[in-house]
């Protein structure tokens, strides 16, 4: 298993980096993050594993600074997926695209620097993503509809 970063939330809200034996800040955090160290936030008091609480709280700074991610209108879809049967599917659909699409921005980065023909390459990284995600919708449908259901249509 991979060595975590610990960083201890105190009931002031403060937050402790144990590895530098530091106060730090969710920014500090966030660049943390963005330079792919592993983290894993808890409280100082009960040991309760706070990560997806911070990283949220994160990402909610994010949105209300600068250019926003996500809409209000998307927000609305996420939240309708909460206690639905279908929520476990979606859940693993958007993990699995926003893993392909870090991904490709990292090989697009790479052969862009090399790249000779750079319109090429992104129509067919383009046309390369529309089949990946057509076969993740594909299995997403699957999984939740029955097969007759699909010949249907």
């Amino acid at each position: 298993m991979e060595h975590s970063r610990i960083i201890k939330k105190y009931p002031n809200r403060r937050l402790y980096d144990t590895e530098i034996s530091k106060y730090v800040t969710l920014n500090d955090v966030r660049q943390l993050i963005i330079e792919r160290e592993p983290v894993k936030v808890i409280d100082a008091k009960s040991k309760d594993d706070l990560t997806r609480s911070v990283l949220l709280q994160i990402i909610l700074e994010q949105e209300e600074d600068g250019e926003p991610i996500m809409s209000a209108e998307m927000l609305e879809q996420l939240i309708r997926f909460y206690g639905d049967p279908f929520q476990h599917n979606f859940a693993h659909y958007l993990e699995n695209s926003v893993k392909l699409i870090a991904e490709q921005r990292a090989k697009v980065k790479d052969k862009l620097e090399q790249a000779s023909d750079p319109l090429a390459l992104m129509t067919a990284l383009a046309n390369r993503n529309m089949a990946v995600f057509k076969e993740m919708q594909d299995g997403l449908f699957k999984s939740v509809m029955p097969k007759a259901s699909l010949k249907k249509e």
